[in-house]
């Protein structure tokens, strides 16, 4: 990336963070490089146990670094904290609601006090995240009645009382069902872009919600950023070429007709085992490797040329999973299971 330090929101240079356990430290971090710049949607994907937690625990001053540096927006995470927490906030996935006596309206109020904005201030602060956030219904409910959705849409409020520059969320979907997951990515999403500057950093296991709502994102694991850059930039590590599957009425020459033509790297019809096979289709599938879509144009114009019509086509893209597991040679659910594996072994959680 080629932001300078003066527009960089985080900048992270050889960060190690090691637990001390037994029979053997743990690496948590393993000399992490990262730098986001402002105004960024940063995703951090990788498994339980990644390290993504730690980062983020480090970076809102939860937490020193075992050696290395960090800055938040140029202040240093062990000697600016106080300047850090005034302008960043946190909401993580799971987390407690506070009081459950206390009614949302009075939660939200007694936050607003910490965070240090006055009487007045505080009651319009409240007041404007709870129609931001979909509460007004509930806004006289105990916190205790809450769905756990409605608990998380009340975190993000919470979160936002102090109107930070930069908003951290680890994991804020964990436990939601879909349609409460939907709503608070819509209403990250909403935030993020009512502002320009707002900066977020985001770190999930779930690799569709980081493709949908992150401009970049670094996959991580054992500690380590194995890989940094845009969803596409990533997916083009497996799969350099485009790739189209079609489904074709007919094709009396087979493939032999595509091969030649410009951008067309292959064409093939798939060879499918038995238990695949329809003996009752009546249209050829073929499977083409392009240099680019552009190269599409052409194929069509080839297949109408021979008689041909397309019954379907279809884009074959990998995904950040196929990416994962090129970098590391396993499955996220494999990487979690070594990780479980690996904290029961040792006691740690």
């Amino acid at each position: 990336m080629s932001s300078t330090a003066t527009n960089l929101a985080i900048d992270v240079r050889a960060v190690r963070r090691v637990y001390k356990a037994k029979p053997a430290p743990i690496v948590a971090l393993d000399h992490i490089d990262l730098e986001v710049g402002t105004g960024e949607f940063f995703g951090l994907l990788g498994p339980n146990g990644a390290g993504k937690t730690t980062l983020i625990k480090i970076l809102t001053t939860l937490l020193l670094p075992t050696s290395g540096t960090a800055s938040v927006f140029g202040f240093d995470v062990g000697r600016k904290t106080a300047q850090i927490r005034r302008i960043m906030n946190i909401v993580s996935g799971g987390e407690t609601s506070g009081y459950g006596l206390l009614l949302v309206r009075e939660q939200l109020w007694m936050f607003s006090q910490f965070y240090g904005l006055g009487v007045r201030d505080g009651w319009r602060r409240v007041d404007e995240l709870i129609e931001l956030v979909g509460l007004e219904e509930q806004r006289s409910q105990k916190i205790s009645s809450l769905s756990t959705g409605q608990r998380q849409k009340l975190n993000f409020a919470r979160g936002l009382l102090n109107d930070p520059w930069i908003f951290f969320l680890d994991e804020p979907t964990l436990g939601l069902d879909v349609s409460a997951a939907r709503a608070v990515r819509e209403l990250i999403r909403d935030w993020k872009q009512a502002v320009p500057g707002r900066t977020i950093l985001l770190t999930s296991h779930y690799m569709a919600e980081v493709e949908e709502l992150c401009n970049r994102l670094a996959i991580v694991d054992h500690g380590r950023i194995l890989a940094i850059g845009t969803p596409d930039e990533l997916k083009r590590r497996v799969q350099a070429e485009s790739v189209f599957e079609l489904e074709l009425d007919q094709l009396e020459r087979g493939t032999a007709a595509l091969t030649p033509l410009p951008g067309v790297l292959s064409a093939v019809v798939p060879t499918l085992a038995d238990g695949d096979r329809d003996d009752d289709r009546q249209t050829v599938m073929v499977k083409l490797a392009l240099a680019d879509d552009a190269a599409l144009g052409g194929v069509v114009s080839a297949l109408a040329g021979l008689g041909a019509s397309i019954v379907s086509l279809k884009k074959s893209e990998p995904s950040l999973e196929d990416v994962f597991v090129e970098l590391v040679g396993r499955g996220f659910e494999d990487a979690d299971a070594s990780t479980d594996a690996a904290r029961n072994g040792n006691g740690t959680h």
